[in-house]
């Protein structure tokens, strides 16, 4: 009952309902039967699995009975075996029935059973034990009016007077306002996440306009760093990495875009419903934006198990896709409703009002939901392309028209002298099918599956089975080259691989495949197209004619260049740099690009030769192993130029590179962002078990979200963008009460330490109460009234009285409210690890304020066959000195000092960040070299700024590192520190100090 009074004050906010009350025109079995059966029997006796076969949810099936037989006798309440139990105590048994919900249910057997509403919902009424559709958090938002309180002079705006009006009932006082060097310290770090400049201290100090606090809030705002520190709150709950974790754990390269445009979008002051709506469907609600494709980084900001989704069971497969389901809609849920929501996958929520069905309803709408990259190539990016690709050809005809007629001359010098052969380059391995499967050269020896076979001087492959695999490898590869000579079935095939080095388990590979992306042309395969461009080579005519020889040279930094006959094919292009395949851990194999048979391309045709090199072959060396004696060096054509020719072929040359370049650039412009497929069959799963499936389920919201439609309402074969696109509407429909009040609180979190509510994603019975449930919703309210700014929402909460107020403790007060739950003062806020690290930066006057783009990496990556690990290192230079939100988050990437200031895991969703004191975080501000950097370099800045005077350096240092001067005895024990231990010392002692950590 404990819970119920606690919830009185806050549902009469709802005009009309009260806790457990009903409409008073509604039966008296809904009003006082059916309440008691959904909260003391339904437990056991609900619908899904009901004990003993009893079903109490429906009139047939509870007079029906269970395996004992009948329970409920109509009129006869000695002979129902219900009341039997009851009676004596053994039903509910941890909780008998009190004697007035005993007397109830006596009565309504005695009258003859009458049923109501059928069938009972036992989510309906909020109990002690769990919570239903009268939920507090559930309800309509309130409109409350400002309340009278005493003290009204204290009152700045609306927010006050809540907080006043709570004080007063408690016969408590607020604190005394902060000083304006503690203010300004304060909206600084909590707007910015930096400390303010000695400078800006000064010029708010002196600005004595009436106004000049809230000018200071607007000049904030409109800061690019106001972005940054407020996106990485977000990104907190985003599960936002840059890595897909699990055991590989690779590196999204593009995965940066999407912190990139949460920054922009802040800073923008996007309405905060269409924040959300284009982080759900932005590539549906706005097809060829590029920022809105890029939005939609946020449904997959989380981990991704590579290993899981390519397992050979599809039974596995489907449990890996279920669990990275629940991941989505858990973090859906939580972010926006502040709803467990995946807590219903395996059976109705013990909870909250949600069923089981709704969670397969809400996977319905994000069934189609995959990782993956997506281009983001505007239709401006399109049409530079495409001019692009125009002027590259016609230079390449002028350099070609030039090499041409110097080749020709050279080749019939040539002719005349009859030169000898040029010498093919050695490889480390050698296959000649016209025998056996043995390298020639070592002892990669192969072995035939799937009815591959030696015929006719050739390796025979079938296109659907074949294959050839050798023995590992014997020497790690990283530099490397690949060659056959392939002869095709047909050239209609897609995707099949001539010869492919991979990892032993087939995860990790690159190959020489053809037709796949692009029909008729051969390309550079790779697991996930990871390092996989297009040549822009013609189309192959010939390779189903007669043997043509194929090379594909990857070199160590990255550049990959193909070749068809001895000839560049296409052009090259610059990949994110060459997996090393491992000695012992990875072969080579033919026929198939990867993997064993099943699932993957296969090649139809033949193969006659292929060959395996350990370095990148220079275009020279290709043609020689081709067998061409007309390849000419470009240095031997050049020197037969003269100067006015050659400066124009050079400049050619020169264009074209740069053509090249900015192509390159643009076709890597994508995004780690949702790759829509469109969805399979959604069914409700019996115990969340795939192997169990239940009756198909179609889209659907959740029922207990009042002032919102359940339905879509969409069909089950609704297309993927609509299912996204209706649910991105539903959340941030304005009926949705928990919509602007979980963000609302959020804000509030970040600002005062801990929200009106304490548990920013839970509102369900399990999360927290309110501390002040009618500002609640007078914030949610001014967010609609607003239009979704959250700027103007900042602005209201840091220019009130209550976040205006000073630190100052009270034994007094701390008697009455331990936790400052009422807002008597303003409790003292640690920074946060990224925080910390970007002071340390901006006090020693080395951080570098560049924002966007790729971020920097502070480890070393070390690759096992396919598996990547992280070590933290400490790089100096301006690149790495950045703000730590642009640090590269690789999941199993940490770094030591922030881990010492409980940096979270980027796998998990984080509404609050822990807040430990621990002996590593003095130790890392004393030993950690970064500090020990940054104590040398602050220690610099002072000597610049302030001379070589110390009593200067202790001054200057407290004012760069506290805001303040020294004061009292302060300014003599540091000088006569600095005189014992120099003043890097003294630096690593400020760094270490509670006033540096702590924001009043």
């Amino acid at each position: 009952m404990h819970r119920l009074m606690l919830l009185a004050p806050l549902l009469v906010l709802v005009p009309g309902r009260a806790a457990g009350q009903l409409p008073p025109k509604a039966p008296t079995f809904d009003r006082t039967v059916a309440p008691l059966l959904a909260s003391r029997c339904l437990d056991c006796h609900g619908a899904a699995s009901p004990r003993g076969g009893l079903d109490l949810t429906r009139r047939k099936s509870a007079l029906a009975g269970g395996k004992s037989g009948a329970v409920i006798v109509p009129g006869k309440p000695a002979e129902s075996l219900l009341w039997e139990h009851v009676e004596r105590g053994r039903m509910p048994p941890k909780a008998p029935l009190s004697a007035a919900e005993k007397k109830v249910l006596h009565d309504w057997i005695k009258a003859g059973a009458p049923w109501g509403t059928d069938p009972i919902d036992p989510f309906r009424i909020t109990t002690d034990r769990r919570a239903g559709y009268d939920w507090w958090a559930l309800q309509p938002l309130g409109q409350p009016q400002q309340p009278r309180v005493k003290d009204a002079a204290w009152v700045r705006n609306p927010i006050d007077a809540f907080v006043l009006q709570r004080l007063e009932a408690r016969g408590l006082r607020p604190s005394p306002p902060a000083d304006r060097r503690t203010l300004i310290r304060r909206l600084t770090f909590d707007l910015l996440g930096l400390p303010p400049g000695p400078e800006d201290i000064d010029a708010f100090l002196k600005d004595d306009s009436a106004d000049a606090y809230e000018k200071l809030v607007d000049r904030l705002l409109n800061s690019p760093h106001y972005g940054e520190r407020w996106a990485r709150h977000w990104l907190d709950v985003a599960r936002f990495g840059e890595s897909d974790g699990f055991e590989y754990d690779k590196r999204r390269p593009n995965a940066w875009r999407y912190r990139d445009w949460v920054v922009a979008a802040l800073n923008a002051d996007m309405p905060y419903d269409e924040f959300v709506r284009l982080q759900l469907a932005g590539d549906v609600l706005r097809p060829g934006d590029a920022a809105a494709v890029t939005a939609t980084g946020f449904l997959v900001a989380g981990p991704w198990d590579e290993v899981g989704q390519r397992q050979q069971s599809a039974v596995m497969r489907a449990v890996v896709r279920q669990d990275e389901l629940e991941d989505i809609l858990g973090v859906v849920g939580q972010t926006f409703l502040g709803l467990t929501v995946h807590c219903a996958r395996c059976h109705d929520h013990k909870f909250d009002p949600i069923r089981q069905a709704e969670y397969y309803q809400l996977a319905a709408a994000l069934a189609g939901v995959k990782h993956g990259e997506r281009p983001i190539a505007t239709p401006e990016v399109q049409k530079r392309r495409a001019i692009l690709v125009a002027r590259g050809d016609e230079l390449r005809r002028l350099v070609r028209g030039v090499d041409g007629e110097v080749t020709r001359a050279i080749l019939a010098e040539r002719a005349q002298g009859q030169p000898p052969r040029p010498e093919p380059p050695r490889p480390v391995a050698r296959w000649v099918f016209n025998a056996d499967l043995r390298d020639q050269l070592g002892a990669l020896h192969g072995t035939a599956q799937g009815g591959a076979a030696l015929k006719g001087g050739r390796l025979r492959l079938d296109g659907r089975r074949a294959l050839v695999a050798t023995a590992p490898l014997q020497r790690d590869l990283k530099a490397r080259t690949l060659e056959a000579w392939v002869s095709l079935a047909d050239l209609a095939q897609r995707g099949g691989g001539a010869i492919s080095v991979q990892t032993l388990d087939g995860v990790t590979f690159d190959a020489i495949v053809f037709g796949e992306r692009e029909p008729g042309r051969w390309l550079a395969g790779s697991n996930g197209f990871t390092r996989t461009r297009n040549f822009d080579g013609p189309a192959e005519t010939e390779a189903s004619k007669r043997l043509v020889h194929v090379a594909i040279a990857y070199h160590e930094d990255g550049t990959i260049a193909g070749y068809r006959d001895g000839k560049p094919y296409g052009r090259p292009y610059r990949s994110s740099g060459p997996v090393v395949f491992k000695a012992g851990k990875a072969q080579v194999v033919f026929g198939v690009r990867h993997g064993l048979p099943g699932g993957n391309k296969m090649l139809a045709g033949s193969i006659a030769r292929a060959q395996l090199y350990d370095r990148a072959l220079t275009p020279a060396e290709v043609a020689a192993s081709a067998g061409r004696v007309d390849h000419v060096e470009p240095a031997e054509i050049l020197a037969r130029l003269s100067p006015e020719r050659r400066a124009e072929r050079q400049g050619w040359a020169a264009e074209l590179a740069n053509v090249e370049k900015e192509l390159a650039g643009l076709d890597n412009l994508k995004a780690y962002a949702v790759t829509p497929q469109e969805p399979e069959k959604v069914h409700l799963l019996l115990r969340g078990e795939p192997g169990r499936p239940g009756p198909e389920v179609t889209p659907r919201g959740i029922a207990a979200v009042h002032g919102l439609a359940p339905d879509f309402p969409l069909s089950p074969g609704a297309p993927e963008g609509e299912r996204r696109k209706a649910l991105a509407r539903w959340v941030t429909d304005p009926g949705n009460p928990l919509f602007a009040r979980v963000i609302v609180n959020r804000l509030w979190h970040h600002h005062f330490g801990v929200g009106l509510v304490d548990t920013p994603s839970d509102f369900g019975f399990n999360g927290g109460r309110p501390s002040h449930p009618e500002l609640l919703d007078h914030l949610a309210g001014e967010l609609l009234r607003r239009k979704g700014s959250l700027k103007a929402m900042h602005r209201l909460v840091v220019t009130s009285a209550a976040y205006r107020q000073s630190s100052r403790w009270s034994a007094a007060a701390a008697k009455i409210d331990a936790d400052n739950r009422l807002l008597w003062r303003k409790s003292p806020a640690r920074l946060e690890a990224e925080a910390v690290r970007d002071t340390l930066l901006a006090v020693a006057g080395q951080l570098n304020r560049d924002g966007g783009g790729p971020g920097y990496e502070d480890f070393l990556v070390t690759v096992f066959g396919v598996t990547q690990s992280f070590k933290n290192v400490d790089r100096p230079g301006p690149e790495y000195q950045r703000r730590s939100l642009y640090r590269t988050w690789a999941r199993s990437g940490r770094n030591n000092l922030l881990d010492a200031f409980d940096c979270p895991d980027p796998s998990t969703n984080t509404p609050r960040r822990a807040m430990t004191t621990t002996p590593a975080q003095a130790l890392s501000l004393l030993n950690n070299a970064l500090v020990l950097r940054m104590a040398d370099a602050f220690a610099d800045r002072l000597r610049r700024e302030a001379g070589q005077n110390a009593a200067r350096q202790v001054e200057r240092a407290y004012l760069l590192a506290y805001g303040r001067p020294a004061v009292g005895e302060e300014a003599a024990a540091a000088r006569q520190f600095i005189d014992r231990h120099g003043l890097p010392a003294f630096c690593r002692v400020v760094f270490n100090s509670n006033e540096f950590l702590y924001i009043d």
